[in-house]
């Protein structure tokens, strides 16, 4: 079987509203910068790899009115809040030493996988790695999934995708793949025992 992780929110966690309390103790101003900078179109476009990291802080300077050096300091603080979630990632290394195929097709911005990579040693234990901003598409479109299909030559049939977000499985599930919504790492691991 071809096991595909998601990475925020299933191998490493993915909060942004301790991000934003960190940097900003207003809560107004909380509340603005999660609408118009995590909530916003340009952060798909970050993740998708077709804005810059400085474009998407001028843009969200702007539109917040806050200084850039403020919408910089969160931006730089991504990075270090993914943090993992160490029993997904013993999940993962009991699967690597199995029969099965070991994925990554995650959205994430150029700056927080180079970062994680930099400071993880989990990458080998993955048969591939489909990151969004390394090919300009994102979940939940169709052609990104068609990417890791084609890349690695995945049966959907034969592929599980793990996900936390509902529109990402079902894009996947139109597919053929089969899905598994992420909750926590035990109900996960429950799960694969029945379709593995």
């Amino acid at each position: 079987m071809n096991i595909v992780f998601d990475l925020g929110g299933v191998v490493f966690n993915w909060q942004p509203d301790t991000i934003i309390k960190r940097i900003f103790e207003d809560t107004s101003t909380q509340d603005l910068v999660r609408k118009e900078i995590f909530e916003h179109a340009d952060w798909v476009e970050l993740d998708r790899g077709t804005i810059t990291f400085d474009q998407a802080i001028s843009r969200g300077a702007r539109r917040t009115g806050l200084p850039y050096k403020d919408i910089e300091r969160l931006l730089n603080a991504v990075p270090r809040f993914l943090t993992p979630i160490e029993a997904t990632i013993e999940l993962i290394y009991e699967l690597s030493k199995t029969k099965n195929r070991l994925f990554v097709l995650s959205n994430m911005h150029l700056a927080s996988i180079a970062y994680l990579e930099q400071h993880h040693k989990i990458w080998d234990m993955f048969d591939g790695i489909v990151i969004s901003s390394r090919i300009q598409m994102v979940k939940p479109e169709r052609q990104i999934y068609e990417y890791l299909l084609g890349l690695y030559q995945l049966e959907s049939a034969e592929t599980i995708f793990i996900d936390d977000m509902r529109e990402n499985l079902a894009a996947a599930s139109s597919l053929g793949i089969q899905t598994i919504r992420f909750v926590d790492p035990a109900q996960c691991q429950r799960e694969l025992a029945h379709v593995r």
